[in-house]
């Protein structure tokens, strides 16, 4: 069985979440719409923009909703700038590399960002695959995109780990059959644990992580 690791992207390698936060107040602010932390983190953060705009655009048709959406992720990639990845990634990436474990990304963000993102903390080329959701019949949290990285870089949920952030990327990991290590970025361990991660952590610097790691893909 081949083993794999699987990372989401904001708040998961680069923590770009505040910036997000900032594009959905500058954006929603033209159409009166109230945007805050708290709206962010339990009715936006993970979940894929044709989700978000039917919840808070019901009335719009698809098109104008694509647009209202364009323009967010516009307004993110001018705010955002070059961002460094996590503590301890690249430490983990050359830890897989090592020990001959694949690894990829599967992010609900429009591929332009993903690239944007990785590019700039220096990462782009550490990965097999880039599963976009929204490129996808659906995105998180249903366990399509997961699938695919997994199908992607021919590996075994069995022997696999993923890396999430969002109630809603952690239930697309877990539905896809993969233990969840959950990154306290914008949850506190016990948020994470409650939404299906396995194991929290801040960062990938603790013992514990690679540990469970190392136990998960029978590596190292």
């Amino acid at each position: 069985m081949t083993p794999t690791l699987l990372f989401d992207l904001d708040g998961t390698l680069a923590e770009t979440d505040w910036a997000h936060l900032a594009a959905f107040v500058e954006v929603y602010a033209d159409y009166g719409l109230p945007m805050d932390e708290h709206i962010f983190k339990t009715k936006v953060m993970g979940r894929p923009n044709v989700e978000i705009g039917q919840d808070f655009f019901p009335q719009l048709p698809v098109a104008a909703r694509d647009a209202i959406f364009e323009r967010k992720e516009a307004v993110y990639r001018r705010i955002v700038g070059q961002v460094s990845p996590v503590a301890g990634a690249v430490a983990l990436l050359d830890w897989a590399d090592a020990h001959g474990v694949a690894c990829g990304v599967v992010t609900n963000a429009p591929r332009e960002n993903a690239n944007m993102i990785l590019k700039g903390a220096g990462i782009f080329e550490r990965f097999g695959t880039i599963v976009c959701g929204q490129e996808l019949a659906h995105g998180k949290p249903h366990p399509m995109a997961y699938l695919k990285g997994l199908a992607d870089l021919g590996g075994e949920a069995a022997v696999s780990v993923a890396f999430e952030d969002s109630p809603a990327g952690m239930a697309s990991a877990v539905a896809a059959g993969l233990p969840v290590v959950g990154m306290t970025t914008n949850l506190d361990a016990a948020g994470v644990l409650q939404a299906g991660a396995t194991l929290a952590a801040p960062d990938y610097t603790g013992e514990e992580v690679l540990a469970f790691i190392r136990r998960r893909t029978g590596r190292g």
